[in-house]
């Protein structure tokens, strides 16, 4: 029963499985899943070194380390896998896709060593969520029924039922399938990283506001000498005495446009 369920799960989600005898040899998720089956079996029974020789087994043999202690649910799909992390106290619900490089890992309480032994420390994953690649979900948090995680994003906080994460820190941008007009981040901590591009933004705005206020102040005072030495015909004679090279003087006489190229990164970047 498991394993025409397994097979035939696979068959229906990815388009470049051909047979089961296909998956059978040559589906590393698979054998990832069926040694992790074993595994946990044993974990349950309290036999536990076997169980994680067995998992480390598997791991060797696929690149996937699935914690014995792992709850994995019916039809789930670990598509490629290299790289896959899933850690001891992770429940991964059923109808789950999981595509290489994600870790579901614990998070802070990693760090706090012996201490947190036995403490539920990673993510519960609900049925019908997808995880792209290189994703991490981090802590003991609640990722809802039929959630989409895109490729390399962070998170670390609960995400509500349907919604589309993206970004890192996570950001919901789609929820029940309405784009959500300003996404709100699924982490309460700050995001650093748009500060910092704020931050030098409003810099750089500042420092053009200075410098076109010296542009008009040279600009006036080159028409000063200008109009005292009017016998240059070329029209820009005073750029010397104003303490301009020529190569400067055009530049100066140059504004720049309206658009600003800061502007338009963080426009289409949604920030």
């Amino acid at each position: 029963m498991y394993l025409r369920e397994s097979l035939d799960n696979i068959l229906e989600k990815d388009p470049a499985a051909r047979s089961r005898l296909e998956i059978i040899l040559c589906y590393p998720g698979f054998h990832a899943l069926f040694f992790h089956k074993i595994a946990h079996a044993l974990w349950q029974k309290n036999i536990r070194t076997p169980a994680r020789f067995i998992s480390h087994i598997g791991r060797v043999f696929t690149g996937i380390e699935i914690h014995p202690g792992a709850t994995i649910g019916r039809r789930v799909f670990i598509d490629h896998g290299m790289g896959v992390v899933i850690g001891e106290t992770a429940i991964v619900g059923e109808d789950v896709v999981i595509y290489q490089g994600v870790t579901l890992g614990a998070g802070a309480a990693a760090r706090q060593g012996a201490i947190s032994r036995d403490t539920k420390r990673h993510p519960t994953l609900g049925r019908g969520v997808i995880v792209g690649s290189g994703a991490e979900i981090q802590g003991n948090i609640i990722v809802g029924d039929n959630v989409r995680v895109a490729s390399g994003s962070i998170v670390l906080k609960d995400v509500p039922p349907s919604s589309v994460v993206v970004g890192v820190p996570g950001r919901v941008i789609y929820q029940d399938g309405q784009k959500v007009e300003k996404p709100c981040s699924v982490e309460e901590s700050p995001d650093l990283e748009l500060r910092a591009i704020k931050s030098l933004k409003a810099h750089v705005d500042a420092m053009e506001a200075e410098v076109k206020k010296l542009k008009q102040v040279l600009r006036s005072q080159g028409q000063e000498l200008q109009s005292i030495n009017p016998s240059n015909g070329t029209g820009n004679g005073s750029y010397r005495e104003a303490g301009l090279s020529s190569a400067e003087y055009p530049a100066l006489k140059n504004e720049t446009g309206d658009s600003d190229p800061v502007d338009v990164f963080l426009q289409g970047s949604g920030i």
